[in-house]
């Protein structure tokens, strides 16, 4: 009979196989799931038996994600900000990324002492969710077009009793009502040019979340110009771009007569979080 150690090793080597980047952690987190185990305690489980009983879905498992489906989607769950998600094909998955744009507008900005926040194109709701359970004080609105994202969302927010916020079925601006301190957005920004060379998970996350038109900023383009009417004086605008997409999102904010503008880089260096103030 195979240990866990077997196994893990199998797979690794599985998984490598079909071009699977990072492989070990793929293979880790699948046990982990199927034993309902941290992965400090596997390491201390290395030398037991696995039966069949554990093997069979082990399997079906390996064979999904070897054939592209996220690892997000076979374990049901994603971190973030210390938390956990649940995530399936309904709604995009979160990024690492999207965790850094919530540190920038949690430790960097000042907000007012009980701020209305909007979350457009909410999503799962982790950047909205995160900024309601991080700032208690805050009443947070949650919007997105997909009615399948937001019961997502809505889910999340159950289940990390989220209790100071409220969500709303909206195609950008069109059902909200204005008076906020924050909006932060993370839309499509994916160019359609991209589509070819994107990564085979990124077929699992549904288009109205990726795909942003030819250059990636229809819809955000859209977002700068009305994104006015429904902020306070003062107030913050906040959003996650694509690689080389600041130039111009900088000059539509400019052009809208936001004040205040500045680009964040990712910690890979890339500059992905354009921000700036309503004068």
């Amino acid at each position: 009979m195979k240990t866990i150690l077997d196994t893990l090793e199998a797979g690794t080597t599985w998984l490598e196989k079909k071009g699977i980047e990072d492989a070990r952690r793929n293979m880790q987190l699948m046990i982990c799931h199927q034993l309902d185990c941290s992965k400090i305690q596997l390491y201390t489980r290395f030398d037991e038996p696995l039966d069949e009983s554990a093997l069979a879905p082990l399997r079906v498992m390996l064979k999904q994600r070897g054939e592209g489906v996220p690892l997000q989607h076979l374990l049901g769950t994603v971190e973030f900000y210390l938390r956990d998600f649940h995530t399936d094909a309904r709604a995009l998955i979160p990024r690492p990324e999207t965790e850094e744009l919530a540190e920038i507008l949690i430790k960097r900005f000042k907000l007012p002492e009980s701020p209305a926040i909007l979350d457009m194109g909410t999503g799962s709701g982790v950047l909205g969710i995160t900024l309601a359970k991080e700032i208690p004080s805050a009443a947070v609105t949650c919007a997105d077009v997909s009615t399948d994202a937001l019961s997502l969302a809505e889910q999340n927010a159950t289940a990390l009793d989220a209790q100071n916020i409220r969500f709303v079925h909206s195609d950008l601006f069109s059902q909200i009502e204005g008076g906020y301190d924050l909006i932060v957005a993370n839309l499509p920004y994916v160019p359609e040019t991209d589509r070819p060379s994107l990564a085979p998970e990124l077929a699992h996350d549904p288009d109205l979340a990726l795909f942003g038109g030819q250059d990636g900023l229809d819809i955000i383009r859209t977002f700068i110009q009305e994104a006015p009417s429904y902020l306070n004086p003062g107030g913050i605008i906040a959003l996650e771009i694509g690689i080389h997409q600041n130039e111009e999102v900088e000059k539509l904010l400019s052009a809208t007569g936001f004040t205040d503008i500045k680009t964040y880089p990712d910690l890979s260096g890339i500059l992905r979080f354009p921000t700036a103030s309503k004068s």
